[in-house]
């Protein structure tokens, strides 16, 4: 990682301990006695360029911190909730319920790609059951049989994606739950593909 100055080291660890209540740009400039809230911004910038923050562009106090300057194999990714979308009908563009660290070395791509949702309901029992974490690479498009995190009309959802000759259907693991047909390629956005889950029980 670049090396950081003084004031940016200051906002990234203020940035930490604050994650699950985010602080305004005007309260970071207080807290850290800085001359202006466009000092701010700027530091909040270069955080940015030199890897160690993302901002939502449609929300500045949704972030997420990609690295930990004290544990630089560990980043913070955000968890959503299935019962939410953003403004813009997705899922990723919502607010998360929450910021866990993790381990850089547990998935095999960039960790500025992951982001876990927390499971709701039992139609993907016995594979992923209510409240278990799914971990999955962000990405607009899946192979056919993959698990994927998508909003279909609105709905968030997590179901097995099948590209037949009759179009796109969505499964789940539990029989007791019909297929959906997606019958407009438009009514569903992939958020991402499912490559693992960490089991709540």
């Amino acid at each position: 990682m670049n090396k950081l100055h003084i004031k940016q080291q200051e906002l990234l660890e203020l940035l930490l301990k604050n994650q699950a209540e985010p602080l305004t740009i005007r309260e970071l400039q207080e807290r850290l006695s800085i001359s202006s809230t466009s000092v701010v911004a700027h530091h909040l910038k270069q955080l940015e360029k030199k890897g160690y923050l993302v901002r939502n562009p449609a929300d500045p106090r949704d972030y997420k911190i990609i690295s930990d300057p004290k544990e630089s194999d560990i980043g913070y990714v955000n968890i959503y909730g299935m019962a939410q979308c953003g403004p813009n009908g997705t899922l990723l563009d919502g607010s998360p319920i929450d910021r866990i660290p993790f381990a850089r070395k547990l998935v095999t791509f960039p960790l500025e790609q992951v982001f876990i949702v927390a499971a709701k309901g039992d139609s993907m029992e016995p594979k992923i059951r209510e409240r278990d974490l799914v971990v999955a690479k962000m990405q607009p498009g899946a192979d056919s049989g993959s698990v994927i995190v998508g909003v279909h009309k609105s709905k968030v959802l997590i179901k097995q994606y099948h590209i037949t000759n009759e179009g796109i259907i969505l499964t789940s693991f539990n029989p007791k739950y019909p297929p959906i047909r997606v019958v407009q390629e438009e009514d569903l956005t992939i958020e991402g593909v499912v490559k693992s889950v960490i089991s709540y029980n």
